[in-house]
């Protein structure tokens, strides 16, 4: 194996451990998350105002502030976060996603899950939502969020930071759920 696929290889399996094990808040961290949480929803409005009606109208939402994806035919990403319920934070939550198929490079972005209802947000806290190719995100773009609509229960958005990825893969999202004390 040569040096770069092999750097590659090593920085994945670092990442898909890292996201295995799960973030757990400690002093302070959920104070600096928050701050991150709401420069990304202030980012998130300013890209797409009728994203508000999404706050306005969900039973609760999960914010991801920065998401960092990468792959070379296996692909992962991992993403810590908080999640609130009727506009009060209830806990905090990560993202881990793992891609097979063809794919080079790497990226960030920003991601909110919105709930509509009780329900919804229940199966999320649960940890056994998992995101497939059924439900798919929407680029938080001016006016995008005008035509969408609710699948299962949920409404996905993201918005990107930086990077370059060129992919063509099967996967999923699967999310974790920790309660504050």
């Amino acid at each position: 194996m040569q040096t770069y696929p092999r750097l590659l290889f090593a920085g994945l399996c670092a990442v898909l451990l890292a996201a295995c094990s799960g973030w757990q808040p400690r002093n302070g961290q959920v104070d600096t998350m928050s701050t991150q949480v709401n420069a990304a929803i202030s980012r998130f409005k300013a890209s797409d105002p009728s994203l508000n009606r999404f706050f306005d109208n969900a039973y609760g939402y999960a914010v991801y502030p920065s998401v960092g994806k990468g792959g070379f035919w296996i692909g992962g990403a991992h993403g810590d976060g908080e999640v609130y319920e009727q506009g009060r934070l209830i806990g905090v939550t990560s993202i881990t996603q793992i891609t097979l198929g063809p794919q080079i490079g790497g990226q960030a972005y920003s991601e909110i899950i919105f709930f509509r209802d009780r329900d919804a947000l229940a199966v999320f806290k649960t940890g056994s939502l998992i995101f497939s190719a059924q439900i798919s995100a929407v680029a938080a773009t001016a006016g995008a969020a005008k035509n969408v609509s609710w699948s299962n229960g949920v409404a996905v958005f993201t918005l990107a930071e930086g990077g370059l990825m060129a992919e063509a893969t099967i996967g999923g999202q699967k999310f974790s759920f920790t309660p504050l004390k």
